[in-house]
């Protein structure tokens, strides 16, 4: 009578946690688990299949602990006792087979994906792409568009259904880009242009974030991402060009924002000098000799070509 009551107990208090945790994921909005992009929706179908597939070991595993907890306690003396069963040629090959097969599978579907969701890959569609600059300041981030020379602070307009190509660079200590409903992150250095593609297939407000710890101001480093149609868009950056509400992004603006602030609210500008992102990379990659005699060099004349 006893026994049973534990096991009810267990079992009792086995679904008391599963319901919590259902109406935990039910009432949070999970990034990476509610996906808005292509590259998104890929991603959280690659962690619920490597999930599931690592369930196959990790359920049997905490089964058989507890079974065998309650078969072999000592208070049980009526376990049958079988000192050479860790001989058994067949579930050898069982529990040594089963994690080889999978790992196998893992590293199939990690080498498949590893190429399918290169950061670098650019996404086949018929829109034409838009590209964004994206500097990150301590502790804010700064995104230039420099097909339209208007510029933001701590926010990132962007068309649904078409391709965008982010270029990362980093005017302080190394940060990581991150927008989890669209896209993995990837981090921001000084003196190197990363890239990243992502597209959003679905209008809305996302968040956006630093995923690497920077300073004392990195809890406060986040930025709203609002996507829109591509009209609405394209109208928003022309009335950015075009009008009034926003400052001019010159040099010297541009150097008071890369001093260290907190919580800074959202901004927008009218970029005076196309190359500044360009300026931002190459101020970090000054050789101090003869660029075309070394290594440092090589990475400025690649750079410049590539620009």
């Amino acid at each position: 009578m006893q026994k049973k009551l534990k096991l009810l107990f267990l079992l009792t208090a086995l679904g008391v946690l599963i319901v919590q945790v259902s109406l935990l994921l039910k009432d949070n909005n999970f990034g990476i688990l509610s996906p808005k992009g292509l590259i998104a929706s890929q991603q959280k179908d690659l962690i619920i299949f490597t999930v599931l597939l690592s369930l196959v070991v990790v359920v049997p595993v905490f089964i058989m602990v507890f079974l065998f907890a309650h078969k072999y306690n000592e208070k049980n003396t009526g376990a049958k006792y079988t000192p050479d069963w860790d001989n058994n040629k067949v579930l050898e090959t069982i529990w040594w087979g089963v994690p080889i097969l999978l790992i196998f599978i893992l590293s199939v579907v990690t080498f498949k994906s590893s190429h399918d969701l290169d950061p670098f890959k650019h996404i086949n569609a018929a829109a034409k792409p838009l590209k964004v600059q994206v500097v990150a300041l301590q502790w804010k981030w700064l995104f230039i568009y420099p097909e339209y020379d208007v510029a933001s602070l701590n926010y990132l307009k962007i068309p649904t259904n078409r391709p965008l190509e982010f270029e990362i660079t980093s005017d302080a200590p190394m940060n990581s880009f991150w927008i989890p409903q669209l896209g993995g992150q990837i981090y921001a250095m000084s003196g190197m242009s990363t890239q990243l593609n992502l597209l959003a297939d679905k209008p809305g407000e996302y968040r956006g974030s630093s995923a690497n710890l920077s300073g004392k101001g990195f809890a406060g480093m986040n930025f709203m991402v609002s996507a829109v149609s591509d009209m609405d868009f394209v109208q928003w950056a022309q009335d950015l060009s075009d009008g009034t509400n926003h400052k001019d992004l010159t040099t010297a603006v541009y150097e008071e924002l890369t001093k260290p602030s907190e919580n800074s609210p959202v901004g927008f500008y009218h970029v005076h000098e196309p190359k500044m992102y360009h300026d931002t990379v190459m101020k970090y990659m000054q050789p101090a000799n003869d660029e075309n005699s070394s290594e440092h060099g090589l990475m400025i004349k690649n750079y410049n070509e590539a620009h």
